[in-house]
């Protein structure tokens, strides 16, 4: 490695750990708003429980995914960044941009794909089970959830071929708005803003307890795949969170993975009815 390839390494090092120190200042500030101005007030108990969670899924999760070295993304996009789509074209904002755009599309058609699929949908709704809607549902993930993200956005680095700390700098950018889009406060101008990135209202409809309002709006950041797949809506969900899914803890979140809605009916068909 040349001596120019280093310098540029460790520039791009250090640009990754601001943007990774901001996105977590934007969590505690996003954290302060909605807890001084809620958007929506849910009770304490739900409240607490979502926080105490989410958090504690997001603390496992990290340890199990250091563990099984989930840094591979990084190390992918460093073996394959000269082959792909963008490979040949030189660094700067033109290969910025369209790595960015590439970048944000596949998690789009992924987000779909674990709506769409029920073997995706049964780790994923593991995000949706939550009964609040704040910041740190951001964290909520199932641990496997996220590592068959990993091998897919292993994949989509190695098609595009763009440098490891591009991709990490699109991967900590995505973060910050995924704290964002589910922050529970009122952004000002939120119906124009809303036509360019994905905002709380638009998320908050995602998550609602209707399968036909939360199979909607799955972008991350750019509203315009929503647009042009005609997954876009735009209303404010009667409730949050799914009616035969709950979780209290991190073990029954981890749980809820290998019982699908499915199971449940079934139990519920085995029950003795009530007289009429």
């Amino acid at each position: 490695m040349s001596a120019t390839e280093i310098a540029s390494n460790g520039g791009g090092l250090i640009f990754n750990e601001v943007l990774f120190a901001l996105a977590i200042l934007a969590f505690f500030i996003l954290l302060a708003i909605e807890k001084k101005h809620p958007y929506r007030i849910f009770s304490p108990k739900i409240a607490k429980e979502s926080f105490v969670t989410n958090t504690t899924a997001f603390l496992m999760n990290n340890v199990i995914l250091t563990v099984l070295r989930a840094s591979s993304l990084f190390l992918v996009a460093q073996q394959f960044s000269s082959y792909g789509l963008l490979s040949g074209l030189d660094n700067g904002i033109v290969k910025g941009v369209l790595a960015f755009a590439f970048f944000d599309f596949a998690i789009y058609s992924w987000h779909v794909a674990s709506h769409k699929y029920e073997w995706l949908w049964r780790f994923h709704k593991i995000h949706h089970c939550d009964k609040s809607f704040n910041v740190s549902t951001g964290f909520r993930f199932h641990v496997f959830d996220l590592l068959l993200e990993i091998i897919y956005k292993c994949v989509f680095v190695i098609v595009i071929g763009v440098n490891a700390y591009l991709v990490l700098s699109i991967e900590i950018i995505e973060l910050f708005f995924i704290f964002f889009h589910h922050a529970n406060i009122r952004v000002p101008n939120e119906n124009v803003i809303s036509q360019i990135i994905i905002t709380p209202s638009l998320h908050r409809t995602h998550h609602s307890t209707l399968r036909s309002e939360h199979d909607s709006n799955y972008g991350i950041v750019l509203a315009i795949w929503d647009r042009i797949f005609n997954t876009r809506k735009e209303l404010v969900p009667e409730n949050i969170g799914l009616d035969l899914v709950q979780a209290e803890n991190f073990i029954q979140l981890f749980s809820l993975a290998f019982i699908t809605e499915r199971h449940v009916m079934k139990l519920l068909s085995w029950l003795p009815k009530g007289k009429k």
